[in-house]
């Protein structure tokens, strides 16, 4: 800025380093500083993405490897088990096919002829009849030796075979309790199937109840004795013994009474 004086002329410079005013879009450079460049990436990176995508083949390939073994081992034990069960198998039919085939032979042993029988019972006689039911005829036989047993000729019609009659025999020959008539042998020729039981003197438990003399020989201890003992027979059959035969004709002319009045029952099998 200048200016005069009465004695003489001066000027006056101003400055600063800062910016006093406002810069309008002309008097803006016309040029622009670029943007900065984007680097490449470096060999860092690359590295760590590499060796991220080799750990997970890594482990993708542990993991099929262990699950193939697992399958392998379950797939070895699971074929082990069913041999060795095979094995078994195929013992215990050889077992049973052993024990039927001894079992047959034992009910050879359990045999009697017909003649032997028909002689004891003196040909199957009316007076020997001991009584009548739905599966045959029961009779009093004596033989050679004086024992006394009772013969049970079953019917001709009953449409059992040679071999499922000797296996029902042996099923009852095993069953032995005080409380049972107990099977001794049998007799099976041509179309006639005998059962030979032991003899019990006193008949069954129908001829005292239903005769007035007899009735009277019944007195209440005696009755008491043998409600228990038809109880302990029947548990025997049901629960206790190994076949666990359910009797489905229990009856009063199905219970026989020894020489103490001991309950027996009989019947217990539908030949």
């Amino acid at each position: 800025m200048c200016y005069e004086s009465e004695f003489s002329a001066s000027c006056n410079f101003r400055f600063e380093i800062e910016c006093f005013y406002n810069l309008t879009t002309a008097d803006t450079p016309l040029t622009s500083t670029p943007p900065p460049a984007t680097s490449p990436p470096s060999n860092n990176t690359k590295n760590t993405t590499g060796k991220k995508i080799n750990s997970s083949r890594t482990i993708i390939i542990a993991s099929v490897s262990a699950v193939a073994l697992v399958v392998l081992v379950v797939s070895s034990c699971i074929f082990v088990f069913l041999r060795v069960r095979k094995s078994k198998v195929k013992a215990e039919k050889g077992g049973e096919a052993a024990e039927a085939v001894d079992e047959i032979k034992n009910a050879e042993a359990l045999q009697y002829d017909f003649s032997t029988i028909s002689a004891a019972t003196n040909h199957f006689s009316n007076s020997n009849m001991l009584g009548q039911g739905g599966f045959g005829s029961v009779y009093k036989g004596k033989l050679a030796g004086g024992e006394l047993i009772a013969v049970k000729r079953l019917s001709t019609d009953s449409g059992q075979g040679d071999l499922e009659f000797k296996n029902e025999v042996l099923l009852v020959a095993k069953l032995q309790h005080r409380n049972l008539v107990r099977l001794q042998d049998f007799c099976l020729e041509r179309n006639e199937r005998l059962l030979i039981y032991q003899f019990v003197p006193n008949a069954s438990l129908d001829q005292f109840l239903f005769d007035p003399v007899k009735r009277a020989y019944l007195g209440w201890e005696k009755r008491y004795k043998i409600i228990g003992g038809i109880a302990r027979g029947l548990l025997y059959l049901h629960e206790d013994s190994r076949l666990r035969i359910i009797h489905r004709d229990l009856k009063t002319s199905n219970i026989l009474l020894d020489a103490e009045m001991n309950p027996k029952i009989a019947d217990f099998v539908c030949s």
